[in-house]
């Protein structure tokens, strides 16, 4: 009996230690870190087949809390597009760029759109007299075009009538053509900064105030990222809107990307942001996409505490791309709205939502001239491809016919 007790006490033993490893292995499994999209040569696993996504972390991330950003109580979990206890949703591929843009074109192109209509019949008329001039510059005014671009383009095709003469609607259109296109200037850049650095993702912030599709846009726009072999992860700083931070996973699980989330709400977005961007870090992502909470932009605290995300955001990368977007429909409101968020975080694109046939085209032209921004996305519904590159020669076409 003495010579079995040993041998019972040396199994339990290895039976307790077997035990307390199991929970630190499974954990281990968990916190695997698999990534979406086309790797890195540096990364040290390969996609292996279908969507992968990054495994929920639960509790606080371990990250030094950075100046002016209040961690306290923060529970941010990184939401993958096949998490536990989530329906799997297939990931979908986007139209090509050229589908894309040929879906906007048509579509813009039926709206009903006064602005180059109006201005075909007033130009093509018998005789062009003063009291002609002055329904041309009302209705470019009307369509939001803006006091001194109006007066520009008038300029232009006064002096472009009486030199040449003619009056045919095809020698009309052609002119008018080609004076919108000088107006809305093609050689504005209007590429987006999501090259991914050395050592550290592109991060692009989103911002706007409330309804103008920023959580919407930034989901349609990493689909059409995820398309071009970009490793995405979302930010939902969003963290006011009631359901905003799950619209916003539920984009990524859409399309195959992680989302970093709080479970707090009204959480500090200054923290979700910068949690965000330590974790694209971490996993050597390509674009890192924050989704901001939307603000009226005669709110001073609400838009001082955007400025503190950017701030924030900035202790670990710097911000490549700032998108503004705003709604078509909204007029010269919103170029009101485009000069106030381009004081607080220097915008550097603006992506015009809703430009169907209510919208003015003439804010692009406004909008241009004011903040010497160039509108980089247009988008003219809620479909998942309702979202293109602007493009200069091809939204003047769909104005004229």
């Amino acid at each position: 009996m003495n010579d079995i007790l040993p041998i019972v006490l040396s199994i339990l033993a290895a039976l307790v230690v077997i035990g307390g490893l199991i929970p630190v292995l499974l954990k281990t499994r968990r916190n695997i870190t698999r990534y979406p999209g086309t790797r890195d040569a540096n990364d040290p696993e390969t996609r292996s087949g279908g969507s992968t996504a990054v495994a929920d972390r639960e509790g606080t991330i371990g990250a030094r809390a950075p100046e002016g950003a209040d961690l306290e109580g923060l529970d941010t979990t990184t939401v993958p597009d096949n998490a536990a206890g989530l329906e799997t949703i297939p990931v979908e591929t986007p139209l090509p760029v050229a589908g894309r843009l040929a879906r906007l074109r048509e579509r813009l192109a039926r709206s009903n759109n006064v602005m180059g209509k109006g201005l075909l019949a007033l130009l093509s008329s018998d005789r062009i007299d003063e009291s002609v001039w002055d329904e041309v510059e009302e209705t470019l005014l009307l369509a939001d075009l803006g006091t001194e671009p109006t007066m520009q383009l008038v300029d232009a095709l006064r002096e472009r009538v009486k030199v040449l003469g003619t009056r045919t609607p095809e020698h009309v259109k052609t002119m008018l053509r080609e004076e919108l296109i000088k107006l809305v200037d093609p050689t504005m850049d209007r590429s987006l900064n999501v090259q991914r650095h050395a050592d550290k993702p592109a991060v692009m912030m989103v911002v706007g105030v409330n309804g103008v599709g920023k959580t919407t846009t930034v989901g349609k726009l990493a689909r059409v990222l995820v398309a071009e072999d970009k490793d995405v992860l979302l930010g939902a700083a969003d963290t006011f809107r009631a359901a905003a931070a799950e619209q916003l996973a539920t984009w990524g699980q859409r399309v195959g990307v992680p989302t970093v989330k709080s479970d707090i709400d009204g959480a500090d977005p200054a923290s979700v942001a910068y949690e965000a961007v330590k974790a694209g870090i971490e996993q050597e992502v390509d674009v890192v996409m924050i989704d901001t909470a939307g603000r009226l932009q005669n709110k001073v605290g609400l838009m001082d505490e955007l400025g503190k995300v950017k701030r924030v955001v900035e202790k670990l990368a710097e911000v490549d791309e700032v998108l503004l977007v705003l709604d078509a429909t909204t007029g010269q409101n919103g170029l009101n709205q485009a000069r106030v968020f381009s004081e607080v975080v220097n915008i550097t694109g603006i992506v015009l939502t809703k430009l169907d046939g209510t919208a003015k085209g003439g804010i692009v032209v406004a909008i241009q001239k004011t903040l010497g921004v160039p509108v980089k996305l247009i988008g003219l519904g809620e479909g998942a491809d309702d979202l293109a590159p602007f493009d200069t020669e091809g939204f003047v076409d769909a104005l004229l016919n």
